[in-house]
């Protein structure tokens, strides 16, 4: 019961993660599902993507009854967004797991000193 409960609560941090700031539910899932699923290094993204896909879905519904969605300025970001998930999809397991620790770490900081500075 414990573990359903710490497994709702990340669940719940992740959708408000994605649905505050249109991302970040991965950094909460990724380390939830490390401690409280013993989900292993290389099947942890994988498993995380597949928890994110319904909660962008959600959003997605939300920002879109809101009118809040511009279709018309999303549109070119999705076609390369499925490009660029599936060849990363395909091709992702070939990279050593800890180069990519370190890759997303340095877009992480990269990110949040552009919005501390910005």
């Amino acid at each position: 019961m414990a573990m359903w409960l710490g497994a709702a609560l990340a669940g719940a941090a992740a959708g408000a993660a994605n649905g505050l700031f249109g991302a970040g539910g991965g950094m909460v899932l990724v380390p939830a599902l490390g401690a409280l699923a013993k989900v292993n290094g290389e099947r942890l993204f994988p498993t995380s993507v597949a928890v994110i896909l319904p909660l962008c879905l959600v959003s997605l519904v939300v920002y879109a009854i809101q009118g809040a969605l511009p279709w018309g300025q999303a549109w070119p970001y999705l076609v390369g967004s499925a490009l660029g998930g599936a060849a990363a999809g395909l091709w992702g397991r070939r990279i050593p797991t800890g180069l990519l620790h370190r890759v997303l770490g340095v877009l992480i900081l990269w990110g949040g000193v552009r919005y501390l500075c910005g």
